[in-house]
């Protein structure tokens, strides 16, 4: 990752008013933010060569999930640092979602920016 230029999250979030929310906030705390309305279309925004340094992602999502997008992400970029939120954490928390040694937060919605913003930052290294 880059230190000049601001953070780039790659943001699957499926509940709109959510994601608009989650969007203003991220870009208010100086992030730059790819918005997808689900893991399938955030798939093809990194299919297209977008560059990003974090993913985000909830976990429950129509078309393609958020355990799903991470594996396929991930499968291209194995130290791909990644937040999930989510309103129903898995059995094992972090554990059931990581099966390698790049960063993973869970946070379990509902999430305040506040924390948000920490976990990515930690995840990215620039904590």
């Amino acid at each position: 990752m880059n230190d000049t230029h601001p953070l780039r999250v790659l943001m699957a979030e499926d509940e709109l008013l959510a994601a608009e929310v989650l969007e203003e906030g991220l870009l208010d705390a100086g992030f730059e933010v790819l918005a997808a309305p689900d893991g399938e279309a955030a798939l093809e925004i990194a299919s297209t060569g977008a560059c990003f340094d974090v993913l985000l992602t909830d976990l429950r999502m129509p078309r393609l999930d958020g355990r799903e997008l991470i594996a396929r992400l991930r499968a291209g970029r194995p130290d791909l640092p990644v937040v999930v939120m989510t309103g129903y954490p898995p059995n094992g928390g972090t554990r059931a979602l990581h099966d390698g040694t790049a960063p993973l937060e869970l946070l379990t919605k509902p999430v305040e920016l506040s924390r948000l913003v920490s976990a990515i930052r930690q995840v990215a290294g620039q904590a």
